[in-house]
C-alpha cells in the first residue's frame, strides 16, 4: 500500500504533524546502519586483522567497478581526498591494493585490488552472502529482489 495506513498521500502528516512513515523509515534505517557498521568491522577484520572497517567499502567498490582514480573513489564515498588517501595508503601497506599510472593522465594513478586483496575480499564476501541466505531463507526470492531494488533506489537517490 502506498501512502500512510489511512490511505493519505505519501508525506502527508496527521493531526499531530508527524509523518509516521518517514519516522518508521528513519528508525529502521538507524538500526540497519548500526548493524551494518558493526558487520562491516567484522568483515574488515576477516579480510585482514588490521583493516579499518571504513576501508572495507573500498574493497567492495574496487571489486565491483574495477580500477579507479582515488579522486573518483573519494567522490563516490563522499569523503575528502585526504581521508581517501589515508585509507588507500593503509590498504596498500596491507598488500590489498596497488596503484599504477593512469594511461589517460600520467599525473594520476589508478587503484586496483591486488590478487591477494581480491582473494581475501571474495572469501569474506562469499561467507557474508551465505549468512544472508541463511537469515533470509524464509523469504521469497521476489522479496529479496525487491529489497535489493529498493535499497539500490535509495542509494542512487543519495548520490543526487
Amino acid at each position: 500500500m502506498h501512502g500512510s495506513e489511512s490511505g493519505s498521500e505519501p508525506g502527508a502528516t496527521g493531526a499531530t504533524g508527524v509523518d509516521h512513515e518517514f519516522l518508521a523509515l528513519e528508525r529502521e534505517l538507524t538500526v540497519f546502519l548500526r548493524r551494518a557498521r558493526s558487520s562491516s568491522g567484522e568483515m574488515a577484520r576477516e579480510v585482514h586483522p588490521e583493516l579499518e572497517s571504513a576501508a572495507y567499502g573500498l574493497l567492495v567498490q574496487l571489486e565491483s567497478a574495477g580500477q579507479q582514480r582515488a579522486t573518483d573513489l573519494a567522490a563516490y564515498f563522499g569523503v575528502g581526498k585526504a581521508t581517501m588517501s589515508r585509507q588507500l595508503r593503509a590498504l596498500e601497506d596491507l598488500g590489498l591494493v596497488a596503484r599504477e599510472p593512469d594511461p589517460a593522465d600520467g599525473r594520476a594513478s589508478l587503484v586496483h585490488l591486488t590478487d591477494e586483496g581480491l582473494a581475501r575480499y571474495r572469501s569474506v564476501r562469499n561467507a557474508r552472502r551465505e549468512r544472508y541466505v541463511r537469515k533470509l531463507a524464509d523469504w521469497d526470492r521476489a522479496e529479496v529482489a525487491e529489497l535489493a531494488r529498493l535499497l539500490h533506489h535509495l542509494n542512487t537517490r543519495a548520490e543526487e
